[in-house]
């Protein structure tokens, strides 16, 4: 079992999420969440006072798939989520030893 993390632009969230689904991903999480890549943040004008953005708001995506689905979900989330522009996202790829289903005590990818 693999966990795909991606950091994405949070306007591209529902584009993916069904990009997901369609390709038969059946559950992820979703945090907002803030941070900043090479672009260091950005500058805003707000009642004609410029200031900078140091944190830029993103959506973190948490996916726990088999072994046999990673490139499937790697492809499909850049395909969704690309702007082709500055801070377009990341995308890890984490083992995971075991997952446990809680309500029922299944384990490994019976409890995916």
């Amino acid at each position: 079992m693999k966990k795909i993390e991606a950091i994405i632009k949070p306007f591209k969230l529902d584009e993916v999420k069904d990009a997901l689904s369609s390709i038969g991903v059946k559950g992820l999480t979703v945090s907002e969440v803030q941070g900043f890549g090479r672009q260091k943040g950005h500058t805003e004008v707000y009642r004609g006072a410029e200031y900078k953005v140091d944190f830029v708001s993103k959506a973190k995506l948490e996916i726990l798939v088999g072994e046999d689905m990673v490139s499937q979900v790697i492809e499909t989330i850049t395909q969704a989520a690309k702007t082709g522009k500055i801070g377009d996202g990341k995308i890890f790829i984490h083992a995971v030893e075991d997952a446990i289903r809680i309500r029922t005590g299944e384990r490994g990818s019976d409890a995916i």
